[in-house]
């Protein structure tokens, strides 16, 4: 009987091999990689690579992540899953979006044991975070602004910066 690291390589072999690596559930492929009660953090991107001698998974292009059992759902252009580490890394143009909160930046890294987000910018920008706050003293009807985000699966095209 085969064990179980070689049943997942396996599997992952062959999800690669048939060209089903579109969408991987990274609780189903690294044995007690995620919380051991069946959450799950599913990512979907154009391509997927996984590495188990590093136990890296690797996903580029139109890359989302969705995690229900923390109400999180994220876009960037690549993440890398580090198993071994609990952490997945975001990268290019990110965007996640947590019960209404949300938070842009050119690389953020998820760190999942600690439920805690890490976020740098670009160089010469900043980071935004949109954050819902309790305030009862607050007016029932807020100003005039920007709308409430909402998730978009495709992050917003960079600007050119000019030469100015």
């Amino acid at each position: 009987m085969p064990t179980v690291k070689h049943q997942t390589s396996k599997l992952i072999t062959a999800l690669f091999a048939l060209g089903m690596g579109g969408a991987i559930a990274l609780s189903t492929m690294i044995p007690g990689a995620i919380a051991q009660d069946g959450r799950a953090i599913t990512v979907r991107s154009d391509r997927q690579e996984a590495d188990q001698i590093t136990g890296i998974i690797t996903a580029t292009g139109n890359v989302r992540v969705d995690y229900p059992a923390r109400q999180i759902q994220a876009t960037s252009a690549q993440a890398q899953y580090f198993s071994r580490e609990q952490r997945i890394v975001m990268t290019g143009n990110v965007y996640v979006l947590q019960e209404g909160n949300s938070i842009r930046g050119e690389t953020i890294t998820y760190l999942i044991d600690e439920g805690r987000f890490v976020a740098t910018p670009q160089a010469n920008r900043q980071v935004e975070s949109i954050y819902i706050i309790s305030d009862p003293e607050a007016p029932a009807t807020p100003p005039a602004g920007p709308p409430t985000p909402t998730f978009n699966p495709k992050p917003a095209l960079k600007q050119p910066e000019s030469g100015q």
